[in-house]
């Protein structure tokens, strides 16, 4: 009986442990170290998107599985860094690609490639951060466009409005995980809040610069209003956080760089996905090491 007991409570205890590494590995998409945090992102994408609420959890389950079956460092694994970017890619796969049975599919294969990426990096030591998710989208992209066309989903139309800077940079946290709602980036705000407040206010602050920049730079407004020239900032802001005011110009950098990289992709037609991030923060962290800023 105590026998049976026990391993019940040693059951319950991996599933309880196991759903905490899933829920951080979503939190990571930006990078917070934080089940609540995940949680909440989880809702908003399921609030945006039945199915890439399903796509989303399916891809942080694979990544965390394959991470586990290949005997990745267990520190690393539960700390959620082979979830992000799976999971990424389980959302813009059903961003991207008809829901059907063979998108399910690609969602698998994806979201192990990602955590496989994510392993090759981390080994080196390289800040890889969503360059893995980056390279895995942009496969997908390439052969579907090249072999799948049928599986090519077909792009909804936005609508213009009048732009609102503090909703188009809340908007911007909804885009980093493809959501274009407003409740969905306002949960995605208050996740990040709730795991690290100054990285949550520099990334709304980043984000509505970006915004402004862009229209400046006439990005069609229904684009801005969608926070579709604020999320790579958002992402550069909370790399960058501090409490110093060196840290403030850490992110201005960080950020005017990613506005540059996007507006430099549009141009060429590249789909930009967190890329300008990527290379933004790649970029500063190079300067970083190279300057200092004195307060």
């Amino acid at each position: 009986m105590n026998t049976t007991l026990n391993n019940n409570n040693t059951l319950l205890a991996k599933s309880t442990s196991f759903i905490t590494v899933i829920l951080k590995g979503l939190g990571q998409i930006m990078l917070q170290e934080n089940s609540i945090t995940g949680l909440l992102f989880l809702i908003g994408i399921f609030y945006g998107s039945l199915a890439m609420g399903f796509a989303a959890l399916l891809a942080t389950i694979c990544g965390t599985a394959i991470a586990y079956l290949l005997k990745y460092d267990k520190t690393e694994v539960n700390q959620g860094l082979y979830g992000f970017s799976a999971a990424l890619v389980g959302v813009a796969v059903m961003l991207f690609l008809k829901p059907v049975l063979w998108a399910w599919v690609i969602v698998v294969i994806g979201a192990v490639l990602a955590a496989m990426l994510q392993h090759f990096f981390i080994k080196r030591k390289f800040p890889a951060f969503t360059f893995p998710f980056v390279l895995v989208t942009w496969l997908i992209l390439l052969v579907c466009n090249s072999f799948f066309t049928d599986l090519l989903a077909t792009p909804a139309l936005a609508v213009e409005h009048i732009s609102d800077s503090l909703s188009d940079g809340f908007k911007s946290f909804g885009q980093v995980i493809f959501q274009s709602s407003l409740l969905s980036g306002l949960l995605f705000f208050l996740a990040v809040f709730i795991s690290s407040p100054i990285s949550a206010l520099y990334g709304l602050a980043a984000a509505i610069i970006s915004a402004i920049m862009a229209y400046y730079f006439s990005i069609p407004i229904n684009e801005i209003n969608l926070g579709l020239y604020g999320f790579n900032a958002v992402l550069c802001a909370i790399i960058f956080a501090g409490t110093k005011v060196k840290d403030g110009v850490w992110v201005l950098i960080s950020l005017v760089l990613s506005l540059a990289i996007s507006l430099l992709m549009l141009k060429i037609g590249i789909t930009k996905l967190t890329f300008p991030f990527v290379l933004a923060t790649w970029i500063t962290l190079f300067l970083k090491s190279r300057l200092s800023f004195e307060k």
